[in-house]
């Protein structure tokens, strides 16, 4: 597949994306958010021929990362509408100061240029992503999983027939029919991408680190843990445990990994048991557990030390019990991806301690890590869960969607 018109029609329409003025970004998603919205019943015809195949290659819990229904397309519309009403950063100045020597500089805000995206089954990214590329100026080059690729092509269709009634059509590009091979091309395009990102597990992820001769940002990739200390309010910990773990089991901030303290892991475990099988999780239990719970560990499977660092995506997760905070946090220096992990206690001095030494993207107190989203962050979309620590960590959206660039002005100043 040739690849060079691909990024020569974004790299061109680069320089028009860079240049349009907010309430003109504003028209345009707008724009986009009404034709999904009209197009509704057609999104929907192309994606249940992406469920069809999922479902025939046994894709499992992943069906539903495809899954598309009136409800989510409606509310992919309104975060268009929503991420259309933030704040544009483009042309923002970070700082600016005058010099002994009169010289006025200034540093401002300015898009990337061209974005990759190499992704996996979420149609739904396909709509963040290039929102958010268009309101940060950007173009955007996609590379989606073959999994949803009806979906993808619709949603590209539909979004490009808004961009063409503005000139900038060429924005949005979508390599649907790449291969493995074109898409290390992809990674190899220095001077023609400005930056990719992967967002996928962590196979992906590896696959792009390792061949990327582009800049790159993480994202995605997770081994998500929650520690129940011994002074937490038990009522509140289960709460906050089946959120997390069964809100949407396939996404990147789902629970992986469950830490209890030894004096409480008896009665938390008899309080959340009959919740978990009731929803068919399947729990990897440690042998401390089996001890601790005799006949009602029936069904738990013994773990594994490998389970300690799966990103599940699935109605699975770890289960080990620790004999304090400082177990805990070894624990999750050990295993965590640095995503999001979360402590469940009334301890305040606990509580900092864990906020304080767990280097990850997103740490809580006395909530779920489903909280882990551009969207709940009050950032809109987001391109994803930045793992990394350089240039954007955490949930990424349309200020990590710009560089810097200086502006220096002066009446014939020279230097000596």
């Amino acid at each position: 597949m040739n690849l060079e018109p691909f990024f020569k029609n974004a790299k061109n329409a680069s320089k028009k994306t860079a240049s349009l003025r907010a309430d003109e970004k504003k028209i345009i998603l707008y724009s986009i958010a009404d034709e999904l919205e009209k197009q509704i019943p057609k999104i929907l015809e192309e994606n249940l021929k992406d469920i069809a195949e999922g479902e025939l290659q046994n894709l499992g819990s992943m069906i539903d990362r495809l899954r598309l229904t009136p409800e989510r397309i409606i509310n992919i519309a309104n975060d268009v509408r929503s991420v259309s009403d933030l704040q544009d950063f483009v042309g923002e100045i970070v700082s600016e100061n005058i010099r002994p020597n009169g010289l006025s500089i200034q540093q401002i805000r300015v898009p990337f240029g061209v974005v990759a995206i190499v992704y996996e089954s979420r149609p739904n990214v396909t709509v963040d992503s290039t929102v958010l590329a268009l309101k940060s100026g950007n173009a955007l080059v996609l590379k989606g999983g073959k999994e949803a690729k009806f979906s993808n092509r619709v949603l590209v269709q539909i979004m490009r027939k808004v961009l063409e009634k503005y000139g900038i059509a060429d924005a949005l590009q979508l390599l649907d029919e790449a291969t493995r091979e074109d898409t290390k091309k992809l990674l190899h395009a220095r001077g023609k991408i400005d930056v990719l990102i992967p967002r996928g597990g962590k196979g992906l992820i590896n696959f792009v680190i390792e061949n990327a001769k582009i800049p790159v940002i993480e994202t995605g990739a997770s081994v998500v843990h929650t520690f129940i200390d011994d002074s937490a309010n038990l009522e509140m910990a289960k709460n906050i445990v089946l959120n997390e773990k069964t809100r949407r089991v396939s996404v990147c901030n789902a629970l992986d990994t469950l830490l209890i303290h030894e004096n409480i892991a008896k009665d938390f475990l008899n309080i959340i048991t009959e919740d978990l099988e009731k929803l068919n999780i399947e729990i990897h239990a440690d042998p401390f557990v089996f001890a601790l719970m005799g006949k009602k560990s029936h069904g738990y499977i013994p773990i594994q030390e490998d389970d300690y660092d799966t990103e599940w995506l699935d109605y699975k997760m770890s289960l080990k019990v620790v004999k304090n905070i400082n177990e805990a946090l070894n624990h999750i220096e050990k295993h965590s991806l640095g995503h999001s992990e979360s402590i469940v206690t009334e301890n305040t001095k606990n509580a900092e301690q864990f906020l304080r030494a767990v280097d990850s993207a997103c740490v809580y107190h006395n909530t779920s890590t489903a909280f882990s989203d551009g969207a709940q962050f009050g950032l809109g979309a987001e391109m994803g869960i930045s793992t990394q620590k350089l240039h954007a960590r955490g949930p990424f959206a349309l200020q990590a969607l710009t560089t810097t660039k200086w502006i220096v002005r002066g009446n014939g100043q020279i230097r000596e």
